[in-house]
């Protein structure tokens, strides 16, 4: 694995894109420049900052997204990367961040949450994530690993392929006490049809705070089991 061992017996993963700071709410209060002093210990090379969107309760307005342009690309040593996790909406695939925000943006994790989005089928939630991943700045597909919001992986996959989006495996949703619901069934098959089709994924930590950023050991743990080819892990966009 491509990290430092840790006295916890963990790896930090050398980049990570899905990470959030306290304009995402939910309780901390580190900024980018604790994520990045953080990710200078680690010995990190590449750090997201991915908030999400203006509709998850808590979080910062369109304004916090539109000032991004004007942030440090390195800090501590650190690349930086700022983007977002944008909502999607509805099965049309609306997000919450409109395009001229996106657009300035390095790149864009598109995801499903409750309330925000209201689960339909699974052929309904495929095409809803497919709709959004049609924007240009969409590159990874955010822990569509939950099971509150079923897909079918076969076409999700394929559509993650031919449109340039890489499909993520969230290291938050493997944890014993994860939130969202029966994540490790789905990672695996997602992983398997990605292995068949030959499609990259990205590893995250999905960290809040600076406390987890570049933790992917649930997820490298589940692609050890399955002898994932690490040819397929993405190491930068």
């Amino acid at each position: 694995m491509n990290g430092k061992q840790n006295s916890a017996g963990n790896r930090y993963w050398k980049s990570d894109l899905h990470t959030h700071t306290c304009a995402s709410g939910h309780g901390t209060n580190d900024r980018i420049t604790d994520l990045a002093k953080e990710a200078a210990k680690r010995r990190m090379e590449l750090l997201g900052i991915s908030d999400h969107g203006p509709a998850s309760p808590g979080s910062a307005g369109l304004s916090y997204f539109r000032s991004l342009i004007l942030c440090e690309r390195r800090r501590f040593g650190i690349r930086l990367l700022y983007g977002a996790e944008a909502d999607i909406l509805d099965t049309e695939g609306n997000l919450d961040i409109p395009d001229d925000i996106l657009n300035t943006l390095d790149y864009c994790i598109i995801s499903m949450h409750r309330p925000i989005y209201t689960s339909g089928s699974a052929a309904e939630n495929t095409k809803a994530y497919i709709r959004a991943m049609r924007h240009p700045n969409v590159k990874i597909l955010g822990h569509c690993d939950d099971s509150r919001f079923p897909v079918d992986y076969r076409e999700l996959v394929e559509a993650a392929l031919s449109l340039g989006v890489t499909p993520e495996l969230n290291n938050v949703s493997l944890l014993p006490d994860s939130y969202r619901k029966d994540c490790r069934t789905n990672a695996v098959r997602m992983l398997q049809v990605c292995e068949t089709l030959s499609c990259p994924i990205v590893l995250s930590s999905d960290s809040h705070g600076r406390e987890h950023i570049g933790e992917v050991a649930e997820a490298w743990k589940l692609m050890e089991e399955l002898d994932f080819p690490q040819d397929l892990i993405l190491r930068k966009l």
